[in-house]
């Protein structure tokens, strides 16, 4: 189980506009109570209008933001996620991340950290994390501000992206793996193998990759557009895959990264 950021969750990537505010609201209606957004999205105002549009209180949600890659020195950092509260529409959210390493930006790991270790001092953010790193820079973040102020590291994974190394990692040192892109955009939905185990538990293939993240202690942060997919995604939980399937579904592991922009991810560790 997680240790903080709640194992199911609703993702606003690439969604904007009303489509961000309906997925939002439908998610809070149906049972959901963590919300994941960024800076980058452009979503966060929707994002804050479908959360004071919904009768959920504040203090039953987990909100989580990133901060974009122009703001982590100390001059933007604070401010920027300031911005990100009042479009939220929130004094503080729960976890704020670095979006991106960005090595090339020449900003340090700690001084990216230690600009977010400022914000959640000042009651900004409840806890503080990162995205997208890779086991030096988790490494660096980690010596940078303590263990106990890295929450999680949102990271690719699906069964076609499955980073074994990184995982075992990142578990050696009880950090909380938020896995994004499960689905792969879609890729894994179709896959013969997901159809197989999907047959015998009378459920989708989308239910059977977020069944196999929750297993192995990941949180997942699934969007759609659609209520009676959100509602589905959420029955991953009740999922119970047997030793035998896990085991079939890590023989899907082909490296198959969907999100690597350049300039801003790190050199991956290799798979295997």
């Amino acid at each position: 189980m997680s240790k903080i950021v709640p194992q199911f969750g609703v993702g606003t990537f690439r969604l904007t506009g009303q489509t961000v505010i309906d997925s939002v609201k439908n998610a809070l209606e149906v049972g959901y109570r963590a919300v994941d957004t960024a800076q980058i999205y452009g979503n966060e105002a929707e994002v804050g209008q479908a959360i004071t549009q919904s009768k959920v209180a504040r203090q039953d949600l987990f909100i989580t933001t990133k901060i974009w890659t122009d703001h982590y020195k100390a001059d933007k950092l604070i401010p920027s996620l300031k911005d990100s509260l009042q479009k939220l529409g929130t004094d503080a959210v729960n976890l704020t991340l670095i979006h991106w390493p960005a090595p090339q930006l020449g900003i340090s790991v700690a001084e990216m950290m230690h600009n977010l270790l400022e914000a959640k001092q000042q009651g900004l953010t409840e806890h503080i994390g990162i995205s997208n790193f890779n086991i030096d820079l988790t490494q660096q973040a980690i010596a940078a501000v303590g263990l106990d102020n890295i929450a999680t590291n949102q990271i690719e994974l699906s069964p076609y992206l499955q980073s074994p190394k990184l995982v075992d990692f990142l578990q050696s040192q009880q950090i909380d793996i938020t896995s994004y892109m499960t689905l792969a955009y879609g890729k894994v939905l179709n896959d013969p193998i997901l159809f197989e185990i999907a047959k015998h538990h009378q459920a989708s293939t989308a239910q059977i990759a977020l069944a196999w993240a929750l297993q192995q202690g990941f949180s997942v942060i699934p969007s759609s557009t659609k209520r009676e997919n959100l509602i589905a995604n959420l029955k991953a939980q009740d999922i119970q895959l047997s030793t035998e399937e896990m085991q079939m579904i890590a023989q899907l592991d082909r490296n198959g990264r969907e999100v690597d922009p350049e300039n801003l991810a790190p050199v991956w560790d290799e798979s295997k």
